[in-house]
């Protein structure tokens, strides 16, 4: 299936595509550095760990995080954290390209990704990785930088490391799960029952 800006428009909701307006921040743009938007120093901090094909992720991000995003990041109440927690080969992919674009373009782009998921990781026919790459190239990325992306062994290792190593610390086991304030959550929730967990 082809994609344009225009279609891509189409299936995601107005304002996250790659205009800069919500920027991620973080250290500098090594990919393996933090990825989170929000107050770095906010009251609360919460870290989400999905899966870039988790079914359940997409319908988080497109149903209950917009408002999360509205009510609590954006007023500074909540540090959103992303963690990549790939529940198969092709999110472990989709993770690496994310991390391999500027930190303002990253959360714009997972959103981008979580809302054509149905195209790129489950289109009949389709090869994930090409699919993938039409998206990565809307928000800027050089097919040379795509390469080195999805070819970054090194980059692959880690992402496994740490999603190990936050197996053992926080007994993760299912796609999305959250942990607040060091607490654990796990599953999609809706605004309100998220909003309940999070102190004022």
């Amino acid at each position: 299936m082809q994609f344009s800006r225009r279609s891509l428009l189409a299936v995601v909701p107005t304002g996250i595509i790659f205009s800069g307006i919500v920027p991620a921040r973080a250290a500098d743009n090594d990919p393996r550095a933090e990825r989170f938007i929000g107050k770095s120093d906010a009251k609360n901090t919460v870290g989400e760990y999905f899966s870039l094909t988790c079914t359940h992720c997409a319908a988080f991000a497109q149903g209950a995080f917009p408002e999360i995003k509205k009510n609590l990041i954006d007023t500074d109440m909540l540090k959103w954290v992303f963690h990549d927690y790939p529940l198969d080969q092709v999110a472990l992919t989709a993770s690496m390209v994310a991390r391999y674009l500027p930190v303002d373009r990253y959360e714009p782009f997972i959103n981008a990704l979580f809302a054509t998921q149905n195209r790129w990781a489950f289109g009949r026919g389709n090869d994930p990785t090409d699919e993938m790459w039409k998206i990565a190239g809307l928000a800027g990325m050089s097919r040379a930088t795509f390469d080195k992306a999805v070819g970054d062994t090194s980059l692959r290792e880690w992402i496994v490391k740490e999603q190990k190593a936050d197996t053992e610390k926080w007994k993760i086991d299912s796609t999305p799960s959250f942990v607040v304030n060091g607490q654990k959550y796990a599953g999609e929730m809706s605004y309100d029952a998220f909003r309940k967990i999070i102190p004022s």
